[in-house]
This record gives structure tokens, sequence and C-alpha cells, in this order.
């Protein structure tokens, strides 16, 4: 029998406070971001694991994060942009 192991992955205080610094350069509130931490999928038995990445919602958009990675990634994880322009991008949105 196949057993997926659910592990808690938290958000990095780095991250989240890149995060909320681009939010409040675009003048978005705090209650306004939506932040869900991502989870680490293991199958037991296995060597087999799966990174959920942290979800955070911004004016209605979806925008994913790994901790420790310099990218962030909008809707799906096909196209990925320089957290450097986190906030450029979230002006736009705007």
């Amino acid at each position: 029998m196949i057993r997926i192991v659910k592990k808690k992955n938290k958000i990095r205080e780095e991250l989240l406070s890149k995060i909320e610094w681009a939010c409040s350069l675009t003048s978005i509130k705090l209650e306004h971001i939506r932040v869900y931490e991502g989870c680490l999928r293991i199958i037991e038995h296995t060597n087999l694991a799966y990174v959920e990445p942290h979800e955070v919602i911004i004016k209605d958009t979806l925008f994913l994060f790994f901790n420790e990675h310099d990218y962030f990634y909008v809707g799906d994880l096909r196209y990925k942009y320089p957290l450097s322009q986190l906030k450029d991008y979230i002006e736009r949105l705007s």
C-alpha cells in the first residue's frame, strides 16, 4: 500500500519580509494578501518527494514561492521571474 507523508514547510521569514516589502512599496495593505504555506510530500519506502510551493494571493493573482530561491512564479510553474521584479509585477496588477 502506498502511503504519502505530508510535512509542513514553513515559509522563511526572509522571504516573507521580501513579499511584504514589495507589497508595501506598491501600497497594497497586508489585509489584501493571503499566504498559504507549502508542504513536503514524501512517498514512504521510496526516494520520491515533492515540494509544494508557498502560495501567496495578491489582488486575486496567485504567486508561487520556494524557500531559498531567487525566483517567483505566477499562476503555475511554467514561467519564472526574478524576485527583484516582484514589485514591478505587482504594480502592473493595479
